[in-house]
């Protein structure tokens, strides 16, 4: 079920505590479970209060290889000193509430990072800085103590590398140079392309020529709504789009694509991975800067669809968005571009 290379030999034992806070993060703790890193057993603690967790749970419950184990619903991540875990396993190394719990005692023996988006190439760049910095997302760098925690966090995980304690569990493309850091500080870098969602059955079919993965950046105030969606329009030249929209896009500009005759929106519900492998040769798919781009060449790249990245014009972005995460988007694109 995982490719036969691997710096770690697999399959591993013992019991892994695993923290997830969104839909990605779930699909890729079955795959991290389901290529024998994380052990015979992981019980998966799902934040709760997240509709559109929920969703990907009651999907994934029913085909979740064995050794998955589901916990309730909760506020706040298992301790990373959790009795008879071997691993604590998390997704969003940014999350205030992981970072609190990583300043307790690490009684595990080993810390797994798992998908959580372009996020996750940002944090491998920023653990191998020569310069400590703050895990923090853009938006609370002006706040102290928030970063406060993001340095203590920088070099908790810092640490964990060099101890040979910290791996990292991606789909994503890491600079080379960027992995080589991170395996000269200690770290672990292991890599998959959805092994365990390619053996599931594929259950929905879309028929429009032209797929879009829904952005959140105009909802959070990073771009303009007006020049998206005329660039949405634009896309309906060549055909019906169908628009599978982000779990944070406002209902009110879902409302606006749903008016357009030639926009299909559909309901958000589990990974756009787990839903669009179904496509077949000559339809396209297209997105702004997206973890999707690379998930889904993986997933669709050699059966003929073609997956496009789209950049963001200067004329897009609203003064919220900080230079640091423009160049940081605009860099992303170029490595998810083949």
């Amino acid at each position: 079920m995982y490719p036969a290379e691997s710096a770690v030999a697999r399959p591993r034992f013992g019991h892994a505590e695993v923290w997830v806070e969104s839909p990605l993060q779930l699909l890729s703790a079955i795959e991290a479970h389901g290529a024998g890193l994380l052990g015979t057993t992981s019980r998966i603690h799902p934040r709760g209060g997240t509709t559109t967790l929920d969703a990907t749970l009651a999907t994934l419950i029913a085909q979740a290889p064995a050794g998955v184990q589901f916990a309730p619903s909760t506020a706040a991540p298992p301790a990373p000193g959790s009795a008879g875990a071997r691993r604590w396993v998390i997704g969003d190394a940014y999350s205030g509430r992981v970072q609190r719990a990583m300043l307790g005692y690490i009684a595990v023996e080993e810390v797994v990072i798992i998908d959580d988006g372009l996020a996750t190439l940002g944090l491998i760049k920023a653990l191998v800085s020569a310069e400590p910095t703050p895990l923090v997302r853009p938006r609370s760098r002006t706040n102290p103590a928030r970063r406060a925690l993001g340095i203590a966090s920088w070099y908790r995980l810092r640490a964990l590398a060099r101890a040979g304690r910290l791996l990292i569990f991606t789909a994503l493309p890491v600079e080379p140079d960027i992995a080589q850091r991170f395996l000269e500080l200690g770290g672990h870098l292991e890599s998959h392309r959805f092994e365990w969602l390619n053996t599931q059955p594929v259950t929905e079919r879309i028929n429009e020529p032209t797929v879009v993965v829904g952005s959140a950046m105009a909802a959070d105030g990073l771009i303009h709504a007006e020049p998206y969606f005329r660039w949405l329009d634009s896309l309906t030249l060549d055909g019906p789009v169908a628009y599978f929209p982000h779990r944070r896009e406002s209902g009110k500009f879902l409302a606006l694509l749903a008016d357009h005759d030639r926009i299909v929106v559909r309901e958000h519900t589990i990974p756009i991975e787990m839903r669009l492998r179904s496509l077949r040769p000559g339809q396209v798919v297209r997105a702004l800067p997206s973890t999707a781009l690379p998930s889904l060449r993986l997933l669709l790249g050699e059966g003929g669809v073609r997956i496009l990245g789209q950049g963001i014009p200067a004329a897009w972005w609203k003064p919220a968005a900080t230079p640091e995460l423009r160049s940081h988007l605009s860099s992303s694109l170029e490595l998810l571009t083949p």
